[in-house]
Protein backbone atom coordinates (compact mmCIF):
# COMPACT_ATOMS: atom_id res chain seq x y z
CA UNK A 1 0.00 0.00 0.00
CA UNK A 2 2.06 3.01 -1.07
CA UNK A 3 0.69 6.53 -1.39
CA UNK A 4 2.29 9.18 -2.80
CA UNK A 5 2.29 13.21 -2.63
CA UNK A 6 4.31 15.18 -4.48
CA UNK A 7 3.02 18.88 -4.48
CA UNK A 8 6.21 19.98 -3.00
CA UNK A 9 10.40 19.89 -3.19
CA UNK A 10 9.79 17.00 -0.65
CA UNK A 11 7.98 14.06 -2.17
CA UNK A 12 6.22 11.79 0.62
CA UNK A 13 5.61 8.18 0.42
CA UNK A 14 3.99 6.18 2.97
CA UNK A 15 5.07 2.16 2.39
CA UNK A 16 3.32 -0.54 4.28
CA UNK A 17 4.68 -4.09 3.25
CA UNK A 18 2.46 -6.94 5.38
CA UNK A 19 3.58 -9.76 3.47
CA UNK A 20 7.81 -10.19 3.08
CA UNK A 21 9.15 -11.27 0.38
CA UNK A 22 12.45 -12.30 1.65
CA UNK A 23 14.35 -10.30 -1.07
CA UNK A 24 16.69 -7.24 -1.63
CA UNK A 25 14.49 -3.97 -2.29
CA UNK A 26 14.52 -3.17 -5.70
CA UNK A 27 17.20 -0.09 -6.52
CA UNK A 28 16.59 3.42 -6.12
CA UNK A 29 17.92 5.50 -9.47
CA UNK A 30 21.32 6.87 -8.17
CA UNK A 31 20.49 10.78 -7.93
CA UNK A 32 22.02 13.99 -5.25
CA UNK A 33 19.74 13.45 -2.47
CA UNK A 34 17.93 11.92 0.67
CA UNK A 35 15.63 9.65 1.73
CA UNK A 36 14.35 9.84 5.78
CA UNK A 37 12.00 7.17 7.12
CA UNK A 38 9.91 7.52 9.73
CA UNK A 39 9.41 3.98 11.05
CA UNK A 40 5.98 3.52 12.14
CA UNK A 41 6.78 -0.27 13.69
CA UNK A 42 9.59 -1.98 14.55
CA UNK A 43 11.96 -3.55 12.57
CA UNK A 44 15.21 -5.51 12.77
CA UNK A 45 17.00 -5.05 9.32
CA UNK A 46 19.95 -5.69 7.15
CA UNK A 47 20.27 -2.65 5.19
CA UNK A 48 22.82 -2.19 2.49
CA UNK A 49 24.95 0.18 0.34
CA UNK A 50 26.09 -0.83 -2.84
CA UNK A 51 25.11 -4.34 -3.03
CA UNK A 52 26.80 -4.65 0.53
CA UNK A 53 25.88 -5.34 3.94
CA UNK A 54 26.50 -2.14 6.03
CA UNK A 55 24.61 -3.78 9.05
CA UNK A 56 21.88 -5.39 10.96
CA UNK A 57 20.19 -3.32 13.23
CA UNK A 58 16.90 -3.02 15.32
CA UNK A 59 14.83 0.28 14.61
CA UNK A 60 11.88 1.33 16.90
CA UNK A 61 8.47 3.12 15.88
CA UNK A 62 9.21 6.40 16.15
CA UNK A 63 12.67 6.46 15.35
CA UNK A 64 14.33 7.55 11.91
CA UNK A 65 16.79 7.22 9.59
CA UNK A 66 18.64 8.88 6.60
CA UNK A 67 19.17 7.14 3.70
CA UNK A 68 22.33 8.90 1.06
CA UNK A 69 20.81 8.05 -2.73
CA UNK A 70 24.50 8.45 -4.40
CA UNK A 71 24.99 5.34 -2.20
CA UNK A 72 22.72 2.83 -3.49
CA UNK A 73 20.65 2.06 0.05
CA UNK A 74 18.74 -0.75 0.23
CA UNK A 75 17.46 -3.79 2.99
CA UNK A 76 16.75 -7.37 3.01
CA UNK A 77 12.53 -7.10 3.06
CA UNK A 78 12.15 -10.25 4.98
CA UNK A 79 9.89 -9.06 8.29
CA UNK A 80 6.82 -6.25 7.71
CA UNK A 81 7.64 -3.06 7.11
CA UNK A 82 5.63 0.29 7.75
CA UNK A 83 7.53 3.44 6.88
CA UNK A 84 6.72 7.05 6.20
CA UNK A 85 9.78 8.16 3.42
CA UNK A 86 9.86 12.12 3.05
CA UNK A 87 12.27 12.36 -0.25
CA UNK A 88 14.66 15.43 0.12
CA UNK A 89 16.48 16.50 -2.80
CA UNK A 90 20.05 18.30 -2.80
CA UNK A 91 18.39 21.15 -4.37
CA UNK A 92 16.23 21.74 -1.55
CA UNK A 93 19.16 21.64 1.07
CA UNK A 94 20.96 24.51 -1.57
CA UNK A 95 17.90 26.31 -1.52
CA UNK A 96 17.26 26.79 2.18
CA UNK A 97 20.90 27.70 2.59
CA UNK A 98 20.86 30.76 -0.10
CA UNK A 99 17.66 31.65 1.63
CA UNK A 100 19.51 31.97 4.89
CA UNK A 101 23.11 33.25 3.19
CA UNK A 102 25.16 30.68 4.78
CA UNK A 103 27.54 27.98 2.75
CA UNK A 104 25.53 25.43 1.25
CA UNK A 105 25.60 21.68 2.74
CA UNK A 106 27.59 19.60 1.00
CA UNK A 107 26.69 16.00 3.47
CA UNK A 108 24.51 14.93 5.83
CA UNK A 109 25.54 13.34 9.11
CA UNK A 110 24.38 9.76 10.19
CA UNK A 111 25.09 6.56 10.99
CA UNK A 112 23.74 4.31 7.98
CA UNK A 113 20.74 1.19 9.40
CA UNK A 114 20.34 3.03 12.18
CA UNK A 115 17.78 4.46 13.77
CA UNK A 116 17.67 7.67 16.34
CA UNK A 117 15.15 9.45 17.99
CA UNK A 118 14.47 12.55 16.59
CA UNK A 119 10.75 14.28 17.98
CA UNK A 120 10.87 16.76 15.30
CA UNK A 121 10.89 14.43 12.88
CA UNK A 122 8.71 12.37 14.35
CA UNK A 123 5.99 14.99 15.36
CA UNK A 124 6.06 16.61 11.32
CA UNK A 125 5.64 13.36 10.22
CA UNK A 126 2.98 12.51 12.12
CA UNK A 127 1.35 15.72 10.95
CA UNK A 128 2.29 14.54 7.49
CA UNK A 129 0.66 11.40 7.25
CA UNK A 130 -2.92 12.38 6.61
CA UNK A 131 -1.73 14.38 3.95
CA UNK A 132 -0.43 11.27 2.16
CA UNK A 133 -3.80 9.54 2.84
CA UNK A 134 -5.59 12.26 1.63
CA UNK A 135 -3.91 14.64 -0.30
CA UNK A 136 -7.10 16.76 -1.86
CA UNK A 137 -7.85 17.87 2.00
CA UNK A 138 -4.39 19.53 2.29
CA UNK A 139 -3.71 22.99 0.68
CA UNK A 140 -0.22 23.62 -1.02
CA UNK A 141 0.54 26.62 1.75
CA UNK A 142 0.29 23.80 4.31
CA UNK A 143 2.35 21.32 2.74
CA UNK A 144 4.90 24.31 2.03
CA UNK A 145 4.71 25.43 5.50
CA UNK A 146 5.53 22.02 6.35
CA UNK A 147 8.35 21.58 4.14
CA UNK A 148 10.13 24.56 5.01
CA UNK A 149 10.10 23.44 8.43
CA UNK A 150 11.23 20.07 8.04
CA UNK A 151 13.51 21.02 5.13
CA UNK A 152 15.35 23.71 7.76
CA UNK A 153 15.23 21.30 10.48
CA UNK A 154 16.94 18.67 8.93
CA UNK A 155 19.86 20.70 7.39
CA UNK A 156 20.33 22.17 10.82
CA UNK A 157 20.85 18.93 13.16
CA UNK A 158 22.24 16.76 10.16
CA UNK A 159 23.98 19.03 7.82
CA UNK A 160 25.27 21.86 10.50
CA UNK A 161 23.98 24.67 8.47
CA UNK A 162 23.42 27.40 10.99
CA UNK A 163 20.26 29.02 11.87
CA UNK A 164 19.48 32.37 10.10
CA UNK A 165 21.27 34.92 11.21
CA UNK A 166 18.74 38.04 9.67
CA UNK A 167 16.19 37.89 12.77
CA UNK A 168 12.82 39.57 11.68
CA UNK A 169 12.57 42.84 14.19
CA UNK A 170 9.22 44.00 12.53
CA UNK A 171 6.14 42.58 10.36
CA UNK A 172 5.29 43.10 6.82
CA UNK A 173 5.04 47.02 5.53
CA UNK A 174 1.66 47.27 5.02
CA UNK A 175 1.22 47.04 1.07
CA UNK A 176 2.92 44.05 1.63
CA UNK A 177 0.71 42.43 4.38
CA UNK A 178 -2.53 43.58 1.79
CA UNK A 179 -0.65 41.97 -1.19
CA UNK A 180 -0.07 38.51 0.50
CA UNK A 181 -3.62 38.79 2.07
CA UNK A 182 -4.99 39.66 -0.78
CA UNK A 183 -3.05 36.33 -2.81
CA UNK A 184 -4.82 34.06 -0.19
CA UNK A 185 -8.24 35.60 -0.27
CA UNK A 186 -8.21 34.75 -4.25
CA UNK A 187 -7.73 31.25 -4.21
CA UNK A 188 -9.46 29.62 -0.89
CA UNK A 189 -8.21 26.48 -2.06
CA UNK A 190 -4.57 27.32 -1.17
CA UNK A 191 -2.79 26.31 -4.24
CA UNK A 192 -0.60 29.34 -4.53
CA UNK A 193 2.75 28.86 -3.27
CA UNK A 194 4.16 30.65 -0.51
CA UNK A 195 7.37 31.24 -3.40
CA UNK A 196 4.59 33.10 -5.13
CA UNK A 197 3.32 35.12 -2.60
CA UNK A 198 6.74 35.67 -1.24
CA UNK A 199 8.21 37.02 -4.48
CA UNK A 200 5.25 39.00 -5.14
CA UNK A 201 5.97 41.09 -1.71
CA UNK A 202 9.93 41.06 -2.13
CA UNK A 203 10.83 38.61 0.19
CA UNK A 204 12.36 34.93 0.75
CA UNK A 205 9.80 32.20 1.43
CA UNK A 206 11.40 32.03 4.86
CA UNK A 207 11.96 35.84 5.31
CA UNK A 208 7.78 35.97 4.17
CA UNK A 209 6.85 33.38 6.85
CA UNK A 210 8.62 34.99 9.51
CA UNK A 211 7.61 38.33 8.85
CA UNK A 212 3.81 37.17 8.15
CA UNK A 213 3.37 35.46 11.23
CA UNK A 214 4.85 38.27 13.05
CA UNK A 215 2.00 40.79 11.09
CA UNK A 216 -0.97 38.51 11.67
CA UNK A 217 -0.37 36.15 14.73
CA UNK A 218 -1.04 33.19 12.50
CA UNK A 219 1.28 31.37 9.65
CA UNK A 220 -0.20 31.74 6.31
CA UNK A 221 -1.76 28.53 5.85
CA UNK A 222 -3.53 28.83 8.87
CA UNK A 223 -4.52 32.29 8.60
CA UNK A 224 -6.44 31.08 5.33
CA UNK A 225 -8.00 28.43 6.93
CA UNK A 226 -9.36 31.39 9.58
CA UNK A 227 -10.61 33.26 6.36
CA UNK A 228 -12.36 30.24 4.82
CA UNK A 229 -14.10 29.59 7.74
CA UNK A 230 -15.43 33.38 7.66
CA UNK A 231 -15.84 32.85 4.46
CA UNK A 232 -18.32 29.96 5.01
CA UNK A 233 -20.02 32.03 7.89
CA UNK A 234 -21.13 34.93 5.29
CA UNK A 235 -22.83 32.23 3.02
CA UNK A 236 -24.05 30.02 6.26
CA UNK A 237 -25.62 33.57 6.87
CA UNK A 238 -27.60 33.90 3.45
CA UNK A 239 -29.36 30.46 4.12
CA UNK A 240 -29.36 29.88 -0.29
CA UNK A 241 -26.65 27.80 -0.21
CA UNK A 242 -26.13 24.31 0.94
CA UNK A 243 -23.56 23.12 3.42
CA UNK A 244 -21.81 20.92 0.31
CA UNK A 245 -22.27 24.36 -1.99
CA UNK A 246 -20.64 26.25 0.91
CA UNK A 247 -17.63 23.73 1.07
CA UNK A 248 -16.65 23.84 -2.50
CA UNK A 249 -17.10 27.49 -2.68
CA UNK A 250 -14.77 28.10 0.52
CA UNK A 251 -12.22 25.93 -1.29
CA UNK A 252 -12.97 22.86 0.85
CA UNK A 253 -12.34 19.59 -0.74
CA UNK A 254 -16.04 18.06 0.36
CA UNK A 255 -18.35 18.76 2.82
CA UNK A 256 -16.71 16.49 5.02
CA UNK A 257 -13.71 18.14 5.33
CA UNK A 258 -15.93 21.43 5.74
CA UNK A 259 -17.85 20.01 8.72
CA UNK A 260 -14.28 19.23 10.28
CA UNK A 261 -12.28 22.35 9.94
CA UNK A 262 -15.59 24.20 10.76
CA UNK A 263 -16.26 22.66 13.85
CA UNK A 264 -12.35 22.85 15.12
CA UNK A 265 -12.72 26.04 14.93
CA UNK A 266 -16.28 27.00 15.91
CA UNK A 267 -16.99 24.23 18.45
CA UNK A 268 -20.05 23.30 16.00
CA UNK A 269 -21.18 22.42 13.28
CA UNK A 270 -22.07 24.44 10.29
CA UNK A 271 -25.53 23.01 10.47
CA UNK A 272 -25.92 23.76 13.83
CA UNK A 273 -24.41 26.71 13.67
CA UNK A 274 -26.79 28.01 11.15
CA UNK A 275 -29.39 26.77 12.96
CA UNK A 276 -28.80 28.90 16.05
CA UNK A 277 -29.19 32.16 13.90
CA UNK A 278 -32.84 31.10 13.87
CA UNK A 279 -33.33 30.31 17.09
Amino acid sequence: MTRTLQRAEIALTEMRIDRPSGQVSAPIPREDGYLLSLFLRDLSHVYLEDDREVRRATISTGECAIHDLRRGPATLVDKPLHTLILYLPQTALDALADDANVPRISDLRYDPGVGVVDETVKNLGLSLLPAVRAPDQVSRLFMDHLTLAFGAHVAQTYGGMLPCSRPIQGGLAPWQEKRAKDMLAGDLTGSTSLFEISMACGLSVSHFSRAFRRSTGLAPHAWLLKFRVEAAKEMLRGREASLSMIALACGFADQSHFTRVFTRQVALSPGAWRKCLSD
